[in-house]
C-alpha cells in the first residue's frame, strides 16, 4: 500500500472541492486504525501496514470516505468520533458535532465547581440543557468527580448518541428526555450549563453544517435569541438561590443575552 500516493490523490481531490487537505489524513488514519500523527511515524506505520490482510478493502473504504467528504458530509460523521477536551465523543447523523469553542464553557463551569467545593460539602449538582451528544455533561462528570450531572435532551436522534456516550464514558450522568420548558419539575441545582441553538434562522452556514447537522440544534429563531431565552427561563426555574448559569452565544449576541439575563438574574 502506497500511503504517500493515496494521500496525494485524496488531498488533491479535497483541495479541488475547497476542503482541507488534512481531512485526507484523518480519514486514512481512521481506515488504518491509527492516529493521524501515526501516519508520520515510520515505525508505527510500518508495523501497521505489515499486519494488514486486505489492502484492497482499506483502499476502497478510504476512497468512499473521501468521496463522501467531497459531498460535504462532516468529517466527524465519517470517522464516527469528535474530540472534546480529553474525550472521544461518538457522533453521527442527528446530533450536533461538539465544537472546540464549547470547551471554554466547560472551563468556566469547572472553575466554578472548584470554588464551590471549597465552600460546601457533598455533591455539586449540574444540569446540561440541550445536551446533544453529551460532550459538555461528560466532560464535567469526568473532570469534576464531586459533580452530579443530569443531561437533558428532547431530540430522539440526539438521545441515541447521548446514551451511547454515557454508557461508554460515564454512567454517572443521568439522561432525561424532555423539553427545557417543563423538564425536571421541582428539581433544583447548583449550575446550569447550556449550548442552545442560537443561529438566526436566515443565516447562511457552511455546506457540511447546513446540509447534514440537525437544524433543531443550530437555529434559534428569527433573531437567534428566541430559543436561548427559553433556556434562560428554564435555568431561572431550575437553579438554587445563588446558582450559576453558563450559556454559550455568539460574540455579537453578548449585549442581547445580558439583557435577557437581567430579567431573571441579578
Amino acid at each position: 500500500m502506497n500511503i504517500k500516493e493515496l494521500l496525494r490523490q485524496a488531498k488533491s481531490q479535497l483541495d479541488e472541492s475547497g476542503i482541507s487537505q488534512v481531512d485526507a489524513e484523518h480519514l486514512l488514519a481512521h481506515c488504518l486504525g491509527v492516529s493521524r500523527m501515526d501516519l508520520h511515524n515510520p515505525v508505527i506505520l510500518e508495523s501497521t501496514l505489515a499486519n494488514i490482510v486486505d489492502e484492497q478493502t482499506i483502499e476502497e473504504t478510504f476512497a468512499t470516505l473521501v468521496e463522501r467528504r467531497i459531498g460535504f458530509e462532516p468529517l466527524q460523521y465519517l470517522t464516527g468520533t469528535a474530540p472534546f477536551r480529553h474525550l472521544e465523543i461518538e457522533v453521527g447523523p442527528g446530533v450536533l458535532v461538539p465544537r472546540p469553542e464549547s470547551e471554554l464553557l466547560v472551563d468556566a463551569v469547572l472553575t466554578h465547581i472548584t470554588n464551590l467545593e471549597q465552600k460546601v460539602e457533598g455533591e455539586i449538582s449540574v444540569i446540561d440543557l440541550g445536551s446533544g451528544s453529551g460532550a459538555l455533561a461528560l466532560a464535567i462528570a469526568t473532570e469534576a468527580p464531586r459533580s452530579r450531572v443530569i443531561a437533558v435532551e428532547k431530540s430522539e436522534d440526539a438521545i441515541t448518541w447521548l446514551k451511547k456516550n454515557v454508557a461508554k464514558i460515564s454512567e454517572n450522568v443521568r439522561v432525561v428526555a424532555g423539553d427545557v420548558a417543563d423538564v425536571l419539575p421541582g428539581v433544583k441545582c447548583d449550575i446550569v450549563i447550556a449550548n442552545p441553538p442560537y443561529i438566526p434562522d436566515q443565516q447562511t452556514l457552511p455546506r457540511d453544517v447546513a446540509e447534514h447537522e440537525p437544524h433543531v440544534a443550530l437555529f434559534g429563531g428569527a433573531t437567534g435569541l428566541e430559543l436561548p431565552k427559553l433556556f434562560i427561563d428554564a435555568a431561572a426555574r431550575l437553579l438554587k438561590r445563588g446558582g450559576v448559569l453558563a450559556i454559550e452565544h455568539t460574540e455579537e449576541q453578548g449585549a442581547a443575552i445580558d439583557a435577557l439575563l437581567s430579567r431573571e438574574f441579578i
